[in-house]
């Protein structure tokens, strides 16, 4: 399957953050179907408060990617960071927030149930 960028429906943009989301990009035995996701970040962003009422008030949807540019930090749930920038590969397991050091795209692969869930939680903490 391919999938131009442009073709990825945008599922959350507010100032900062473009989030796209192709859903049944592929399955996963045992993990159900995937999603491919391309997001555009903006240096200073951090999911901290949107990811509060989630368990532990962290993502717990594991991800697999490829930073295109950019550096991000992820926190995990016992404090534990690490950095990614650009043509890094990362995994990012259950149980973590991100900050964006600086202006980032990065290509993820989610868990598309979890995930979704995830990023609609998100959206509702955006409408204020």
């Amino acid at each position: 399957m391919r999938i131009a960028k442009e073709k990825v429906d945008v599922k959350m943009s507010i100032p900062g953050a473009v989030i796209r989301q192709q859903t049944d990009f592929g399955d996963m035995n045992g993990s159900g179907k995937i999603s491919a996701e391309y997001f555009t970040l903006s240096a200073g962003v951090d999911t901290t408060p949107l990811f509060r009422g989630l368990e532990g008030n962290l993502c717990q949807c594991p991800h697999w990617g490829f930073v295109l540019h950019g550096q991000l930090t992820t926190t995990d749930r016992n404090g534990a960071r690490e950095t990614v920038g650009a043509n890094d590969l990362f995994y990012w397991p259950p149980g973590h927030n991100v900050k964006v050091d600086a202006d980032a795209e990065i290509i993820m692969f989610s868990p598309q149930h979890k995930h979704s869930e995830v990023i609609n939680h998100m959206i509702e903490k955006t409408k204020g």
